[in-house]
Order: C-alpha cells, then structure tokens, then sequence
C-alpha cells in the first residue's frame, strides 16, 4: 500500500499507513500561513478490500464547518470524481471507501490542474473572438493569463471576470471553463449578443502558485489575495497587482469574482452594500441581475448567503469591495458549495464540474441581462 500526493495539487502528510482499515493522515498547511483545508492524494493498493482513512485533527482547519454533511470526491480515472462515505466526528475526517481498482485518488472537490489551464488558455485562444494577454510572472514563475473576449469598441462595456482567488476553489475555474465554452460558441445566441455590446476580460485563475502547491487559499508567499486588493504588492501579490493595474487601464462596469464557500450549501452572490459608493444605481443593478439568474437557472437562489456588511463598513481589501468602490460599478461575489446545492441534491456527486460548469453557462444569461444598463 503506497499514498503519494507528490503531483499537481497534491496536499497530504502520511501518518500511518500500514493496515487498510487503519490509514492515519494530515494536511499540510498553505506555505507561511495557517490555512489548511484543501487535500489530494493517490492511493496505490489491493482493490476490493475496505479502507478506512482518517484525516487527522479537521476541526483545526481554516473553516471547520465545512465538515459538517461533507462528502469527499474520489476517482480511479481522474475524470469522473464521485462521492464517497465520509464522516466528521468533530475531531477527524473519516473516509471508508472498498476501491474498485488498484490506484484511487481522493480529493477535497475535484481538482483542476495547471496543465488543464493551459489547456483551456490554449483552446480559448485559437476562437474567433478571442486573444490571449500576459500579465506577468507569479512569484513561482508562472503565467499570469488574461482572456480578451470579444472586439473593443466606442461604447462597449467592459465587463472582468476572475475566478480562484483562493486556490483550493477549483469549482471557480470548472465555472469559468463552462462560462468560456458557451461565450466563444458561434451558435449561441446569449454569447453573441452579449459581444455586440461588451468586451470580457476573463482570469481563469488567479492564483496558478497557490494551485500546483495545493495550497487552500493562499499564493507562494501565504497571501491571501483576497485581501490584497487594497494595496498589492509586486513582492507579496504580484497577481493582483498585475490585475489591478490592468483594470484601471480597461475601466470597469462590471465585476465578477467567482469563488467557492466551504460551509453552505447553496450557490449565491455577495454584492457591494457596505462600499462608500453604493447607491440606489448599483442596488437596481444587483436585483437585476439576481432576478435574471433565478429565472435563468434553480441552482441559483437568493435567500442563504453573507449578511450584508452595513453602509460604509465594506472590507475595501476584499476584491468585490474594492472593484465596486474604485469603479463606481456592479461588482459580485459568486459562491458556489464544495459540499451540494441542497436545494437539489445528488448524493452521487454533489455540487461537481459538470454543474459548474452548467453554472458558467447559466450565468452568462444574468450578465446579458445587465449589460445595457450597466452606465
């Protein structure tokens, strides 16, 4: 029996691992910060015997809730990840699973690798409507890609998406590969009417150190940069400066930050309510956009989500917030859950790729819907 997690994203620190019904584990923690949550690891052993797994001291992790109801993923092909029996008892995560092959991967949600982004940046770019920009370097070296969409012209709104601020939030880049599929598609109505009035500036992902290292919610250098938006740096958030300083190149009318919450169990927005700049414009703008949404998909609902921050109390380091405030527009978090939306439940896979990706799709219909009256 062999448990390795030395690849792309992988996170797990082997304890014990002798006996098939007594595997002991841990997860590490992001690199120079206190957050853990997020795990990957293979398991190489005999199929058809049952192995219980136990992830050691959970309840410390950055969002110990997230436990509750909570499923872990796993996979034999690295395709198809469903959901396997896992049970939190207040201290550790236990994980009993009888594989059906010799190598299982199991996952906190499914992962998206760095090669399957550049593989999505690749594709993106050889579509009609779209270019590829690089930002600059993260601090490991990588990539910092932005997706043009779309052709500028005079009176266009610029609308920016971001997704995986927080690394360990694949379920935002599923989102935005779903999102992109359906935009770049010729034959799609929604996507070429939403061109005709908007250029997209798209970031995959935000945060490609954070997503190799299998980091939770942290860079290379344990920011979380989603706390960075205030005042980035080049030494310790280089991604979001780079972002920043391009938005203030475009303009904004409209942001969109896609995320996942480890805790709830629905997909929601979180809007801009506590920004200095927040009016009865911005607040029209946001119940349109809901009420588009709703009509536009079930999985979306608008009753579970953050309490509004009170006016002028707004956390301007957040990106929202600070999008929202810099730019006088409508800026949204979207969250989506790592366990399920239980509004409609699938206790074979929960909330998954493929659903984000339909999200991504479903999305671009309540972004459509805004878009002539963004200004």
């Amino acid at each position: 029996m062999r448990i390795t997690s030395n690849f792309d994203s992988g996170n797990i620190q082997v304890i014990r691992a002798e006996q098939p019904d007594d595997i002991q584990l841990a997860i590490n923690k992001d690199n120079q910060s206190d957050f853990f949550q997020w795990f990957h690891f293979k398991l190489d052993s005999t199929p058809f015997i049952n192995h219980k797994l136990t992830i050691q001291n959970v309840d410390k992790a950055a969002y110990p809730d997230g436990w509750q109801n909570y499923q872990a993923v796993a996979s034999y092909d690295r395709e198809e990840w469903f959901r396997v029996d896992t049970e939190f008892d207040g201290t550790n995560l236990h994980i009993d699973h009888t594989p059906e092959h010799d190598i299982t991967y199991f996952a906190y949600f499914a992962p998206y690798s760095y090669e399957r982004h550049l593989d999505l940046i690749s594709w993106a770019q050889t579509c009609f409507d779209c270019r590829h920009e690089h930002l600059g370097e993260t601090l490991d070296g990588r990539d910092m890609s932005l997706l043009v969409v779309g052709q500028p012209e005079e009176g266009k709104k610029k609308i920016w998406i971001t997704a995986r601020q927080h690394p360990g939030e694949t379920m935002a880049e599923w989102l935005i590969e779903g999102l992109l599929e359906r935009l770049l598609d010729e034959d799609d109505g929604v996507g070429r009417s939403l061109l005709d009035k908007a250029v997209l500036y798209i970031v995959p992902n935000m945060n490609p150190d954070g997503s190799a290292r299998g980091h939770l919610r942290t860079n290379a250098n344990g920011a979380n940069l989603n706390r960075e938006w205030q005042s980035p740096s080049q030494e310790n958030s280089p991604e979001v400066l780079y972002v920043l300083n391009k938005m203030q190149q475009t303009g904004v009318d409209m942001f969109l930050d896609v995320h996942g919450d480890e805790a709830l169990p629905y997909n929601f927005v979180a809007g801009s309510e506590g920004t200095p700049s927040y009016n009865a414009r911005i607040e029209t703008l946001e119940n349109r956009f809901k009420q588009a949404f709703l009509m536009a998909t079930p999985e979306f609902q608008d009753e579970v989500g953050y309490p509004k921050d009170e006016p002028g109390k707004a956390n301007l380091t957040v990106a929202c917030n600070a999008v929202a405030h810099q730019f006088d527009c409508l800026a949204y978090t979207l969250e989506m859950p790592f366990k399920d939306n239980i509004n409609l439940a699938d206790a074979a896979y929960g909330w998954s790729p493929k659903r984000s990706k339909q999200l991504g799709e479903d999305v671009l219909i309540a972004i459509h819907a805004v878009a002539d009256h963004l200004r």
